[in-house]
């Protein structure tokens, strides 16, 4: 009996937690959402100066030049190994030595940016963005257990304005359409007789709402100041849950299920100067994660939602700061050179850390160039490197049984553009 309610906590930590993940932005955010952007690290705010100001900057709009302006880019992003050493808990086996790799991922993610001809002192535009994504697999126990897979993708339209006052002040807004789709699978099996312990298949996606606002002076022609807020989207995800095993209490069940989690807050406050050839820009960013604070899955299937899987869970995460600069070096009329660092926390409180997020601190290195080919076209490249530290995590405090050290992954994007401007 003793033994069936601990694998009844393992599966319902486990599956939360991963489903948690797949249906969020998470640590894994996705700020570099345009050539420019990622060239700079995503310090990108009151510098923004093309077509993806629209998304970046909105108030910015009112000072690009007269022509409409569209551009498009394709981002590669591959995720290396994330390498685990130590041990976990494992369901009915207890703690067992987990050493591990998952595997690697790559996909593409397109964007793209618009920004309409002024009417007086207004302006629209429109852009396509992949604001967060990601997708996982472990192949080994107990890492399976955990995550066997998921997979994560959220869209964002963000139509918006600007309105420009004058040659100092400007304010800009919009509405954020977000569409989020995930998958998650996890499963177990008894390691001594091969029953299965459960086996779980969940889908689900959402269109949610939100907004964002910007403010951006000028002092000085040289030198932008701007603010920018990206609200809190409430993710109310809706699908299907399918699964069974001894550990659920049920041997099938196919049921609807619902969960709403936080898509956090984003406050920006960024300085640029134009110094000639060379431009610099400092960003510092509030990202409010402390709004996930518990994550409750509920089920149509009664069984299931009084069993464990539809009680809440604690995630406890915290607000985190990330702190970026980028240098844009003019190198002639037509060449520009772009370099970026980022220092970015992670939300993740060590005992809540699991192997569906494994997640720690990390800095941010980036380099591109966009050139102008001529009067309407440009083409842009740029690279970035995500490094992650090592993160130790010990039990206690750790609460999913885990103590050993994650290593290895990060990521690395590539960026191509093209712009046009008429």
């Amino acid at each position: 009996m003793q033994q069936r309610k601990i694998a009844k906590w393992l599966t319902a930590t486990a599956l939360l937690c991963t489903a948690a993940f797949s249906l969020h932005a998470s640590a894994y955010k996705l700020p570099e959402q345009s050539v420019r952007s990622l060239g700079l690290s995503a310090a990108y705010v009151a510098g923004a100066e093309s077509a993806d100001a629209n998304y970046y900057n909105p108030a910015n709009m009112g000072w690009l030049d007269e022509r409409q302006q569209i551009e498009g880019a394709l981002t590669l992003i591959h995720l290396p190994e994330i390498a685990f050493s130590g041990m976990a808990v494992a369901p009915l086996a207890g703690l067992v030595a987990a050493d591990s790799e998952s595997k690697s991922e790559d996909f593409l993610v397109p964007t793209l940016h618009y920004v309409g001809p002024k009417f007086g002192n207004w302006r629209f535009g429109f852009s396509v963005v992949a604001p967060g994504g990601l997708t996982k697999r472990w192949n080994d126990q107990p890492q399976r257990s955990y995550a066997e897979e998921f997979t994560l993708a959220i869209v964002e339209f963000n139509p918006a304005f600007s309105y420009t006052f004058n040659e100092q002040w400007s304010i800009g807004g919009g509405v954020r359409v977000i569409y989020t789709d995930g998958t998650v699978r996890a499963y177990s099996e008894d390691p001594l007789i091969g029953q299965v312990l459960y086996a779980q298949n969940m889908e689900g996606d959402s269109f949610d709402f939100g907004y964002n606002l910007a403010l951006s002076f000028r002092p000085q022609k040289e030198t932008t100041l701007s603010v920018t807020y990206r609200s809190n989207v409430d993710l109310t995800v809706e699908g299907d849950a399918k699964g069974g095993g001894v550990a659920i209490g049920k041997s099938w069940f196919d049921t609807g299920a619902d969960v709403e989690v936080p898509l956090p807050a984003t406050l920006a406050l960024a300085v640029s100067h134009d110094f000639g050839r060379v431009k610099v820009e400092a960003v510092y960013e509030r990202t409010f994660w402390s709004k996930y604070e518990k994550l409750d899955f509920n089920f149509d299937d009664p069984v299931v939602e009084q069993s464990i899987l539809g009680e809440p869970k604690d995630k406890d995460w915290d607000d985190t700061n990330t702190f970026r600069i980028g240098l844009t070096w003019h190198v002639d009329e037509r060449w520009d050179m772009l370099f970026g660092y980022a220092w970015d926390e992670t939300p993740i409180p060590e005992k809540t850390v699991g192997f569906e997020l494994p997640d720690s601190d990390a800095q941010i290195f980036s380099v591109g160039s966009v050139i102008r080919i001529d009067e309407r076209w440009e083409a842009g490249f740029a690279l970035l490197y995500d490094k992650k530290d090592k993160r130790r995590v010990s039990t206690p405090p750790n609460e999913n049984g885990i103590a050993g050290t994650f290593d290895k992954g990060g990521a690395y994007l590539a960026t191509v553009s093209v712009g046009y401007r008429f």
